[in-house]
């Protein structure tokens, strides 16, 4: 494998860096400046731990003028930067809400006019508010993964499992999810494994082929083990007393541990005259990219990871804002303490704080431009995050080909696609998350699931109907993958509309005497609500302006939306598991736009009870049709695990694509050049073919992915 990684100014055409914009995160020097504003507010002696210090982005009324005087050339209003703050006050349980602006002035939500300093009243107003918790954070990862390990009571459970001397335990912290049964507090559960105690210093070595049975809870008010799970292993909900501990053989996915292919050429992709897209750098962070007629406006938070802001084709509105807004995996085992696995994996850890460094591996290939992001410490310092994006084109086969039987005459353009992707590792999984627009006016939302299952302990012998057994001993149980991709549309303007269309036969008549015709009926959508598709009527949905028609046809411009079928969350509409996943029930909700509703599961999900999400927001039954609505699309993956997904699991993918309805005049990559053997410099497989290079070459073992050949 190999690929050029060269300098921006070589990868894409870098613009002159511009003054910092409304939607742009906040930089650095914001992050600390909140964070030391919050803290004037309390006592000296006070110890904070900062969950969130990222941008509050403006309100729509005011950003709406400043972009259309933006793309005007016009005078810009000024719209004055904020910062929403999440706190705890160390060793408490109090978690204040702020947003701050750029004249320091601070707003405390919620706090009645009293000053946040009056803990009192900010302990009356968590209390009061049960089951609001906060996300996890990287160093209270490790802190739970410390204390599970350095407790008395765990240490002697797992003496009783007689390990061999030197086996090295893992901790697996867990948000600890909600069933009703003593959970108000905020706790996390630790699922606990060992490294192959024959090869216990090989710190990569995959230990959730060892789990073991004990599953010890921490209180983070306490920050102490408050109780000891035993994991059930067999068939039903019975437990043991620890027992000591059959050592299986391991399962190592790291290519030193395995006999590698031979036979695999190297794979150049190579674009010697660079990229075609432009970035330009927006203060000092934020971009904006420009591709084949295409420009929009690149952002980077701490929950949603990758954030896309006012999307344009030839100048043309599309979409004001786009972003996953949430996720969750439910899990089908119904025992303790397995029944309450269902993480919400952006809004109980954070897409942006869970992304990878992109540039380490060989993760994005060709002439690569990378964005880089600033979040937030615990401490409420600022945090790099580079490389979080990579930016990137990439061949995507055939995007349209006919050849003139008559003349043998062919026309044909190949499909080329901007990619931007960010990677995220939640503990044991890898989500691949991509935004894809190309040259005919489509964009595509891509999720690549990787990485290794959630595994527990099973009895030798043992088959349950909720998971599969991977490994001996080792049972990987059944479950969900759930997406919800926000769309805030613009298509031609924010008064849109949302309508489906389904295909009908016509009933035979005397003007469908062979009964073969059928006919597309659209239905509009009235109010807020959760819809589904219906491949047997082939349901489409389209957004819509019906203000724009198209000079052609007449008919409202819009896009369509394409998601794939996905089975709803099987756990009963009773469970929390559905109270709590409001977008897991439908393929389609639709919203009316109100600033701040941006999370499909509501604003927080740790320990939630369900009522604040997208379910709830559309039982307002509020009037769609022509107005500022928001369009939720729901796509998933019901995993039932394969021996061939383990030790890890090849990429399953999944897609939603908008395409463009009526929206142009005719195809709009007619005017992609055509392709051909001058352009692709394509040869035959026998022939040999020498071209200068930068390159990223694999040795024997793996080990090293992406060095440049300068």
């Amino acid at each position: 494998m190999s690929t050029e990684q060269i300098s921006s100014s070589r990868a894409a055409t870098v613009g002159k860096q511009v003054a910092s914009h409304p939607l742009s995160p906040l930089t650095a020097s914001e992050i600390t400046t909140s964070a030391e504003l919050i803290k004037g507010l309390y006592p000296d002696q006070t110890k904070f731990q900062f969950k969130a210090i990222t941008l509050e982005e403006p309100e729509k009324a005011q950003l709406v003028p400043y972009l259309e005087a933006e793309h005007n050339g016009k005078s810009l209003p000024r719209i004055p930067r904020k910062a929403f703050v999440c706190y705890y006050i160390r060793n408490t349980v109090i978690a204040p809400k702020c947003s701050i602006d750029d004249e320091c002035r601070v707003m405390t939500v919620g706090l009645a006019g009293h000053p946040p300093h009056d803990l009192s009243l900010s302990t009356w107003l968590i209390s009061s508010r049960p089951n609001i918790h906060s996300s996890g954070d990287g160093e209270e990862i490790v802190l739970v993964e410390k204390i599970a390990l350095e407790d008395d009571a765990v240490k002697a459970e797992i003496a009783k499992l007689k390990l061999p001397e030197g086996t090295v335990v893992i901790s697996d912290p867990w948000i600890y999810g909600s069933d009703g049964v003593d959970d108000d507090k905020r706790m996390y559960q630790c699922f606990l494994y060992v490294r192959d105690p024959m090869n216990p210093s090989e710190e990569d070595s995959n230990h959730y082929a060892l789990p073991l049975t004990i599953s010890p809870v921490i209180d983070t008010e306490t920050w102490k083990v408050i109780r000891i799970d035993q994991l059930p292993t067999g068939a039903d909900h019975t437990t043991k007393e620890t027992q000591p501990f059959k050592v299986q053989p391991p399962n190592e996915y790291i290519p030193e541990h395995q006999d590698l292919r031979k036979d695999l050429k190297p794979l150049h992709v190579v674009q010697p005259e660079g990229a075609s897209f432009k970035a330009t750098q927006a203060g000092e962070t934020g971009e904006v990219i420009e591709w084949q007629k295409w420009s929009f406006r690149v952002g980077f938070n701490q929950r949603e990871g990758m954030v896309i802001y006012d999307v344009r084709y030839d100048g043309r509105s599309l979409f004001y804002r786009l972003s996953l807004s949430d996720m969750n995996i439910p899990y089908a085992d119904p025992r303790h303490p397995f029944h309450k696995k269902a993480a919400f994996d952006l809004g109980d850890a954070g897409a942006g704080v869970m992304a990878n460094n992109l540039k380490l591996g060989c993760d994005c290939l060709g002439s690569i431009h990378y964005l880089s992001a600033v979040l937030s410490s615990s401490e409420g310092e600022a945090v790099p995050m580079e490389n979080v994006i990579c930016v990137h084109e990439q061949d995507a086969g055939i995007g349209w080909k006919h050849i003139n039987y008559r003349t043998g005459r062919a026309a044909l353009v190949r499909n080329r696609e901007l990619v931007l992707q960010s990677i995220i590792t939640v503990s044991n999984y890898e989500y691949i998350l991509a935004f894809m627009f190309d040259q005919a006016g489509q964009v595509i939302y891509e999720v690549r699931a990787t990485g290794i299952l959630s595994t527990q302990p099973i009895d030798e012998g043992i088959e349950v109907p909720w998971g599969t057994v991977v490994h001996p001993g080792v049972l990987a149980t059944h479950h969900q993958h759930i997406f919800s991709l926000r769309v805030d549309p613009a298509i031609d303007g924010h008064n849109n509309r949302l309508v489906y269309d389904e295909a009908h036969a016509m009933p035979r008549s005397d003007f469908n005497p062979h009964g073969v015709g059928y006919y597309v009926k659209e239905t509009v959508v009235e109010e807020s609500c959760g819809l589904d598709t219906d491949y047997e009527q082939n349901r489409v949905f389209k957004i819509q302006n019906v203000a724009v028609r198209n000079p052609v046809n007449g008919k409202p411009v819009a896009y369509k939306i394409h998601a794939p079928a996905f089975q709803k969350m099987l756990a009963d509409r009773d469970s929390f598991h559905h109270k709590r996943a409001e977008f897991a029930d439908h393929n389609i909700y639709v919203t009316k736009y109100k600033d701040g509703e941006l999370y499909a599961g509501g604003k927080y999900t740790n320990q939630s009870r369900g009522g604040t999400g997208v379910r709830a927001w559309a039982n307002r039954k509020e009037n769609v049709k022509d107005t500022d609505m928001v369009v939720w699309v729901n796509f998933g993956i019901n995993h039932t695990p394969r021996i061939e997904d383990f030790p890890v699991m090849p990429c399953e993918i999944i897609k939603v694509s908008m395409k463009p309805v009526n929206f142009f005049d005719k195809n709009p990559a007619l005017d992609v050049p055509p392709s051909q053997q001058d352009f692709n410099k394509s040869v035959l497989a026998s022939a040999t073919h020498h071209q200068p290079s930068q390159e990223a070459v694999v040795g024997e073992k793996g080990e090293v992915c992406c060095t440049s050949k300068l």
